[in-house]
């Protein structure tokens, strides 16, 4: 797939969406350049996940344009499909399947020869430590290793761009260093990620650029030092009804 490399990964013009009456996002307006690692940062219930469901297509927008390496979302959902990998903050696996079928079943939907979709397997479970855990029921495991495996999950089809939702909730010190680490170089290596926190150490050890999201608006955006100094600045309580957690990483 020729894309231009002018294009934005990302672009999002006045974007709202309505659940009945309420009024979860209030006109977002983004741009997320490609290869850079942006954090969509802000408390729980601030519109992050409603934000991610919209520019995957697995929530209808109700007014506003999403565009993905310039195709438009509503439009072109086969090849949003193709270009993003997502791995959600709720976790929906298949309780029935091997942790190894269950992937390889992911991986041949999107059409990966039998030769690449082993390499991709045997590389990804090794680097998220569940090699050893390939005949296991998911249901099974903890919720750090199936953190593990949807994040493998999104990784399979070597998507453009890598979406994470929340990655660092439910997973230990140990495996969210690790995470952190893989994250970095897979961004150095060219991906654009996409990363919704509410641990503002995560954001500000990992991303580029920030935007702060407060009841469905953008209440600030930028890059990563500019933010955080504001926010540091004790104006965090200001803009958020109760201060961002942290996970205190070493």
């Amino acid at each position: 797939m020729n894309i231009s490399k002018a294009v934005a990964a990302l672009e999002i013009s006045g974007l709202h969406k309505y659940y009945g009456s309420f009024h979860a996002l209030k006109g977002i307006d983004l741009i997320v350049n490609r290869g850079s690692f942006f954090g969509l940062l802000g408390a729980n219930g601030a519109g992050k996940s409603t934000s991610i469901h919209m520019i995957c297509g697995l929530t209808k927008k109700t007014q506003g344009s999403i565009k993905v390496l310039g195709y438009e979302v509503e439009h072109h959902h086969e090849i949003i499909s193709r270009l993003i990998g997502l791995s959600q903050q709720e976790f929906n696996l298949d309780r029935f399947f091997p942790l190894h079928k269950l992937l390889r079943y992911h991986g041949r939907l999107y059409g990966i020869g039998k030769k690449i979709l082993d390499h991709r397997l045997d590389e990804l479970m090794s680097q998220f430590g569940l090699w050893e855990y390939r005949n296991q029921l998911t249901h099974r495991l903890s919720g750090g290793f199936k953190r593990r495996i949807m994040l493998v999950r999104a990784l399979l089809h070597d998507p453009e761009i890598l979406i994470l939702d929340e990655p660092s909730a439910g997973v230990d010190i140990e495996l969210r260093i690790d995470l952190w680490r893989y994250l970095k170089k897979l961004n150095q290596e060219g991906k654009t990620i996409i990363l919704t926190t509410h641990y503002l150490e995560e954001a500000q050890s990992l991303c580029d650029d920030i935007a702060l999201l407060r009841e469905g608006e953008i209440i600030l955006q930028g890059r990563k030092d500019d933010i955080v100094s504001k926010l540091k600045g004790n104006l965090i309580n200001f803009f958020l009804p109760n201060p961002l957690e942290t996970p205190h990483v070493e």
